[in-house]
């Protein structure tokens, strides 16, 4: 039997599980310092299991390699401070299907304008061959540019209603546009950032690829390094490898073989469906797998799976929402290895990460690998079985 979560629900989800609910010798002997032993005396020191657990994990499978700050999975430390990138991509079904989402660390799924959803793939190793067709590409909503900041990522986007004015003209925004915002905006218009496909119509078939965002970097003097004061390190909490979060240490955490989200976003129906075998949640919309066409059709799966409630307002009769980033416990869920609990989020200022605690106030330690956020509407539930 589906059941269903929504703010609305916590304080029954949490009654209903706390009622399933953790001489002179002495003298010369006197003159050697207590700390001191003798070599005889010492017990001989082997390592532990996690001590050796531990030193593997920290070691890399290559020379010069370094943790992900956005997955915990190492990479090339040659682009350890390189800035990812953030693509706006569309999600009606037109749209489909997508190209190099598969490679995204981060994937934000959130509502606009007629009850379609938006997604933005954050990217960090963006700048390699392989990346020859990135999207596609459309339009930003200005509430998505307040996620990007907070992995100092360059912001690309295929224009934009008037709304976004306000954040894409700051002078700290890195943005590249591929067209004219809210009608005069032209801060990072780029055009040759982007090309158009043969393969489908406009605007649905406006594309990014690794060349054109390194060419629309060097025109407009962006740097593809991070930079002081805006980038913070500490975003996520993860948990060692040889130790994972499985959420046993949680009661009332709740055990799920599909996540269905279509409560939340009814155009696209969302849903997610848990693989024992390699402990990922793999996505689904318009019911199908979600698959990334630009390698080998491989679907978009995922580590970690966070639902953020935001408090929002339709904005006008054209239904332009506005979602609130910067905040103080709102309530989320976090879903990771089959299992999920509540939590809560805040995010203090525009570059500050968003940080998700337990209901006790620790931060939660996500698990090593990609993470979905699905952003969702206050009030609104969805499903789990």
């Amino acid at each position: 039997m589906m059941k269903k979560l929504g703010v609305s629900l916590l304080v029954g989800l949490t009654f209903a599980m706390l009622l399933f609910g953790c001489g002179k010798e002495k003298a010369e002997e006197e003159t050697v310092p207590a700390t001191e032993e003798t070599a005889e005396s010492l017990p001989v020191e082997t390592e532990s299991e996690t001590e050796t657990e531990t030193v593997a994990e920290d070691v890399p499978p290559e020379e010069g390699m370094v943790r992900s700050s956005l997955t915990n999975e190492w990479i090339s430390g040659d682009i350890a401070d390189q800035r990812p990138i953030a693509v706006m991509v569309p999600n009606d079904s037109s749209a489909l299907p997508h190209y190099s989402l598969s490679k995204a660390d981060i994937l934000y799924e959130c509502p606009v304008e007629g009850n379609i959803t938006r997604l933005m793939a954050i990217f960090k190793d963006w700048d390699n061959d392989d990346m020859k067709r990135i999207g596609n590409v459309r339009s930003s909503r200005d509430y998505f540019v307040y996620w990007a900041f907070e992995y100092d990522a360059i912001y690309f986007h295929f224009g934009g209603p008037y709304y976004i004015a306000p954040v894409i003209e700051q002078k700290s925004t890195d943005n590249v546009t591929g067209a004219n915002y809210g009608g005069t905006g032209k801060k990072g218009v780029f055009g040759n950032a982007y090309y158009r496909s043969s393969d489908r119509k406009a605007p649905q078939n406006a594309y990014l690829s690794a060349e054109g965002a390194n060419e629309a970097i060097d025109k407009l003097g962006i740097s593809k390094t991070y930079r002081d004061n805006y980038y913070d390190p500490d975003h996520f909490k993860f948990a060692p490898e040889s130790s994972p979060n499985t959420l046993d240490q949680y009661s009332n955490a709740i055990t799920v073989k599909k996540l269905d989200m279509a409560k939340c976003y009814p155009i696209s129906k969302t849903y997610f469906e848990y693989n024992e075998e390699d402990g990922l949640f793999y996505r689904f919309e318009y019911g199908k797998p979600h698959v990334d066409a630009g390698f080998d059709n491989t679907q978009l799966a995922f580590k970690n799976v966070l639902v953020q409630f935001a408090y929002y307002e339709v904005r006008d009769e054209k239904g332009y929402l506005t979602f609130q980033d910067h905040d103080t416990t709102r309530d989320g869920y976090y879903f990771t290895n089959g299992k999920g609990i509540h939590v809560n989020w805040k995010k203090s200022g525009d570059y500050d990460p968003t940080k998700f605690y337990d209901d006790d106030g620790n931060e939660i330690e996500l698990n090593t690998g990609k993470t979905m956020i699905c952003v969702v509407e206050e009030g609104d539930t969805f499903g789990y079985e």
